[in-house]
C-alpha cells in the first residue's frame, strides 16, 4: 500500500514543501510557506494536508558538517512540534547539504536548458525534495 508524506525544509522565512510516496521513493516540490515572526502559514498547510492525505510530516533537521547541533534546532523542533496538531506522525530527518545540493541541481537543470531563472523558492522547494527523498529512501 502506498504511503504519501510531506517533507518540510524549515526556514526563518520560507519553509520549503514537498510531497512524496514510498512506491517510487520520488517526491515532487510543492513550493513554499510563508515563515513571518516565527509564525508559519498554517491555513496554508491545512490545505496541503487536506490536499495531499500524508500519513507523515517529515521535517528537515539542520545540522553542522561534523554533526552538531545548528542554530536552527530549536526553531525547528518548536516547528515539528507545532505539526503534532494535525494527529499524524511527524519525524525528522537529517538534512545535511539538502540546500546546496538543491541549487547545484536546479543551476545543472538551468545549464542544461530545462528549466529557467532559480529563485529562492524553487532552492527551498528542492531542498524539502531532498528532504523527502533521503526519508523514504531510510524507509526501505
Amino acid at each position: 500500500m502506498s504511503r504519501t508524506i510531506l517533507a518540510f525544509d524549515f526556514g526563518l522565512r520560507r519553509i520549503g514543501v514537498a510531497v512524496g510516496q514510498d512506491v517510487t521513493g520520488s517526491a515532487s516540490p510543492l513550493g513554499v510557506i510563508r515563515n513571518e515572526d516565527g509564525n508559519p502559514d498554517f491555513a496554508h498547510i491545512n490545505r496541503l494536508i487536506a490536499e495531499w492525505r500524508p500519513e507523515a510530516l517529515i521535517v528537515g533537521l539542520p545540522r553542522h558538517a561534523d554533526g552538531s547541533t545548528s542554530d536552527l534546532e530549536t526553531p525547528v523542533r518548536e516547528f515539528a512540534d507545532a505539526l503534532a496538531r494535525y494527529g499524524l506522525p511527524v519525524e525528522t530527518v537529517d538534512e545535511r547539504y539538502t540546500s546546496v545540493e538543491a541549487e547545484r541541481l536546479l543551476k545543472e537543470a538551468r545549464s542544461e536548458g530545462r528549466r529557467g531563472r532559480i529563485d529562492k523558492q524553487a532552492i527551498d522547494a528542492a531542498a524539502a525534495v531532498l528532504i523527502a527523498e533521503r526519508y523514504l529512501a531510510g524507509q526501505s
